[in-house]
């Protein structure tokens, strides 16, 4: 009975035209994550596979640990780089010659920037270049120096002091200094996988909208419910169905652009900390970028799975695939919205949203914490349990509207 449901479901003209859809937009997804470029030095810029791997060894170069010395050395490059004939000539091919020099510690630069920016909400991409190689020892103190002065200044408000000093506490245990590595594989990968999860959550809202009420629109439902496994096996079936489809198309599209992505660019760098990351850098979660993978590989999956049993609960409920579809869409887009809206606890509402599954990576990088009888919890444990809890409720739940629907 599952074999035959799943049949039903690609039998239907537009579940070959969703797949089709499905696998253009991964296929142009993963053409954009894997775009990277190398400026040789004679500054012609050069891409494909010869490219990455002559960015690779570049970056390669300056990888172990960020200390004050390594920092140092940086900040010199950089002047030195700055001061060159080829940086101040108006001649593009010459600024091109500068910069091929600098892109091996491009990545480090930009922390400095993030570092000694003006305030903790800024970045200032030419920040770097005023630096003295005295200031390196500075570095992971401003971080934390800058954490502090938006909690008492601009972020006064908007957390209590015990919140405060939680995440202050979370900035201190982080263990320093950071290891820094090639990371453009993961950095690309991370980039454009809130893209590939959004598509394939509608993609798939489209393909289980029809599991439920497909007996309805058939006019076949006085059959399915009168035969003798009708409502206990065949809608068992159904729901299996839904999960299968959920589960398999999930985990191939999501393995199938991390194989691109990394095979392609590599995958050096999984066991630096997060705050290694461009969008990393002010994150107050103390994990690895592998672990950060994982998170949003399973916040992407909960979020799939909820949002497509919601939609087949909704289609059992209603008889309708047209409502049925539209779910994905509300719950992406709506936040969108409320967003607009200035009083703080939409912000609160906001993060707890199950379209922030969908981005775990952005949830990383935000500042939502929660207070839950007494404890300080911080949003990606709550999202996941929360949303894994009821995507579970929904299956039986599913389960037992459609098993006593009544027939006509």
């Amino acid at each position: 009975m599952l074999k035959f449901e799943l049949k039903k479901v690609f039998s239907r003209p537009g579940s070959a035209i969703a797949m089709g859809i499905l696998a253009v937009v991964i296929g142009v997804t993963c053409w954009f994550a894997t775009d990277v470029y190398y400026v040789d030095p004679n500054g012609v810029k050069q891409r494909g596979p010869s490219a990455v791997a002559a960015l690779r060894e570049e970056q390669k170069a300056w990888a172990g640990e960020l200390d004050s010395e390594k920092l140092r050395q940086v900040i010199l490059a950089n002047k030195e780089i700055k001061s060159s004939p080829e940086y101040q000539s108006e001649d593009e091919n010459e600024r091109e010659i500068a910069y091929s020099r600098g892109q091996g510690f491009k990545d480090i630069r930009d922390l400095l920037n993030h570092a000694f920016a003006a305030g903790f909400c800024d970045y200032d991409y030419y920040c770097a270049d005023r630096l003295s190689g005295d200031m390196a020892s500075q570095f992971y103190g401003r971080r934390v120096s800058l954490l502090k002065e938006w909690l008492e200044g601009e972020a006064k408000e908007q957390y209590t002091d015990k919140e405060k000093a939680f995440f202050i506490s979370r900035y201190e245990k982080i263990k320093t200094p950071f290891y820094y590595d090639y990371m453009t594989g993961w950095t690309r990968l991370f980039d454009y996988a809130p893209t590939v999860v959004m598509i394939t959550l509608l993609i798939l809202g489209y393909l289980v909208s029809g599991i439920f009420s497909g007996e309805f629109s058939w006019k076949s439902d006085a059959v399915f419910f009168t035969s003798f496994h009708g409502r206990k096996r065949a809608t068992a079936a159904k729901t299996g169905a839904g999960l299968c489809l959920v589960t398999g198309i999930y985990l191939v599209t999501m393995l199938i652009y991390t194989a691109i992505v990394l095979l392609y660019l590599g995958a050096d760098g999984w066991a630096c900390p997060i705050q290694i990351l461009f969008s990393g850098w002010k994150s107050f979660y103390n994990i690895s970028v592998w672990q950060e993978y994982l998170l949003i590989l399973a916040g992407g999956y909960i979020g799939c799975l909820f949002t497509s049993f919601l939609c087949m609960w909704v289609s059992a409920k209603t008889r309708s695939a047209v409502i049925a579809v539209m779910i994905p869409f509300v719950l992406i887009f709506i936040p969108s919205f409320l967003e607009n809206i200035p009083a703080p606890f939409v912000g609160k509402i906001l993060g707890l949203l199950p379209d922030q599954l969908l981005q775990m990576g952005n949830v990383l990088g935000y500042f939502n914490i929660y207070s839950l009888g007494g404890t300080l919890m911080d949003a990606a444990p709550i999202l996941l349990t929360v949303y894994a809890v009821l995507a579970v409720l929904l299956v039986p739940w599913t389960y037992r509207i459609y098993r006593h629907m009544e027939i006509g």
